[in-house]
């Protein structure tokens, strides 16, 4: 008898940890299909801003461009970053269709001083924080930020955004950064504008 209880307690640990990862695949999978960029496989490496300086990065970036998000719904999105005892305050605003102007604040901070242009940062207390990879910028007029999450090694979510230190970047500056992006493998063509027209965000802070 107590052979067949032993095989009875295991069957039923197995059929428990059987519906956990169907429950975790089953979860993994609604949140590929609400990213715009989802593959198959671990996050990309790409090469980061060499010689990155944090303070002349602060204040204020327009977003250009994006790989769509679910938590970002506006348009005339902006950033503002600010230095404080080596942690980066962090100000998202966004305007949305009801003509609410809505923001949240967050902190970003660098993961390894060998490597300034990788910080992760944080909006939710209890949320784990995300990347924030500074691919490329020259700190007075474009900045390319990469983000990428991979989930146990089967497929990875990435996003990423071109700013601006204006609501407006050259044709040229955008293409390039595309490029940059293109030679790393990331998917440019789900990037969409971001709508920074003076008369629709005047009212932005």
């Amino acid at each position: 008898m107590l052979i067949k209880y032993e095989f009875l307690f295991f069957q039923v640990q197995t059929e428990r940890m059987q519906a956990l990862q169907v429950l975790s695949l089953t979860l993994l999978s609604v949140l590929a299909v609400s990213a715009q960029s989802t593959r198959s496989g671990k996050c990309p490496e790409p090469p980061v801003q060499q010689n990155f300086d944090p303070a002349r990065y602060m204040g204020r970036w327009h977003e250009i461009m994006k790989i769509p998000s679910p938590f970002q719904l506006g348009e005339c999105c902006q950033a503002t970053y600010t230095l404080s005892d080596g942690i980066v305050l962090v100000r998202n605003h966004e305007l949305l269709a009801n003509g609410t102007i809505s923001f949240i604040d967050g902190t970003a901070k660098i993961v390894d001083a060998s490597e300034p242009a990788k910080l992760e940062v944080s909006f939710f207390e209890d949320a784990p924080p995300g990347p924030y990879w500074v691919l490329a910028t020259d700190y007075d007029e474009y900045t390319l930020i990469y983000s990428c999450s991979d989930f146990a090694g089967l497929f990875y979510v990435e996003y990423s955004w071109i700013m601006s230190r204006t609501r407006t970047l050259p044709k040229e500056t955008v293409s390039e950064l595309l490029d940059i992006l293109k030679s790393q493998g990331v998917n440019t063509d789900v990037f969409t504008e971001t709508d920074q027209r003076p008369g629709l965000c005047s009212g932005m802070p």
